[in-house]
């Protein structure tokens, strides 16, 4: 059975035609038009993925969070390879805060982007927003963490104080040895939720996972035969933009020149592995 199900060769060119009319509009920013035109193509043919992602990202252009859920969600039935559906309903996601099943769909939408286009520019996006995402997921669990620790604590510097308390007024012993006691063990205390606290500090990202021209992490890793290690689009601006040379180092280089750098691009995910990407993004 076609896409269109029992719908007439009439009625699927039809709905192709308001497909490419939402298309259109779509392109002038008139998404509403947009919107109209592929809803009348999903009545005609409610069973082609297209007609839903497009709609959905008109729903994206608008705002419209809730729309573009539910038409993500029927386009990944009807094609669950649909890596741009993955992708607008992993940011839909991240909106209503459901921040864990919103990294799922961005990874599942980077690994097929990549399956399907390694070069695209929707990958990058995709690599962007699956970064903030992952810290937007760490900085909640991190705030939700760091919550029921304070409170675990005032907890028990409360049973701390009572028992040193409780001890002052049976005047059991000496009074300068209980208070040194009581220090002790409250500093104890302190010692132990600061060291429980330090999974939750945002870190710097090491120097030699970070790209030499702009610094930041690096994403898709190239080393020149100087040894110096770019992020490939921005080496490759550069030498088609500023010219044919290694911007550290001075020597002449060439696009043929660079070469994936695996055991960066390894350090890097393993960097974020390690650390629940407990680092802050621009």
């Amino acid at each position: 059975m076609s896409p269109c199900g029992a719908a007439t060769a009439a009625a699927i060119k039809q709905a192709e035609q308001l497909r490419q009319d939402g298309n259109s509009y779509f392109q002038k920013s008139r998404f509403g038009a947009a919107i109209d035109a592929y809803t009348e193509a999903i009545t005609l043919c409610p069973n082609v993925p297209v007609y839903w992602s497009n709609r959905a990202l008109c729903h994206l252009k608008r705002n419209d969070w809730t729309r573009l859920e539910e038409d993500c969600r029927r386009a990944i039935q009807l094609d669950c390879n649909s890596f741009k559906a993955h992708y607008m309903l992993g940011l839909a996601l991240l909106r209503k805060q459901a921040y864990s099943e919103g990294v799922k769909q961005l990874e599942k939408a980077l690994d097929l982007g990549r399956g399907a286009n390694p070069k695209s520019y929707m990958v990058e996006e995709i690599w962007q927003e699956l970064a903030k995402a992952k810290y937007l997921e760490w900085e909640y669990e991190s705030t939700k963490r760091s919550s029921e620790l304070h409170k675990l604590k005032e907890s028990c510097e409360m049973a701390l104080k009572e028992k040193h308390l409780l001890g002052l007024s049976q005047m059991e012993g000496f009074l300068d040895e209980k208070n040194e006691a009581f220090s002790k063990q409250l500093e104890a205390l302190n010692s132990v939720f600061a060291k429980a606290a330090e999974d939750d500090t945002p870190l710097d990202v090491p120097d030699y996972l970070c790209c030499k021209i702009t610094l930041d992490i690096l994403r898709d890793p190239v080393i020149t035969p100087s040894g110096v290690t770019y992020e490939r689009a921005v080496i490759l601006e550069h030498l088609e933009k500023v010219g044919k040379f290694d911007p550290v180092t001075g020597k002449a280089l060439y696009a043929s020149q660079l070469a994936p750098n695996l055991a960066i691009k390894e350090a890097v995910q393993a960097f974020l592995d390690k650390h629940g990407w407990a680092y802050r993004l621009d």
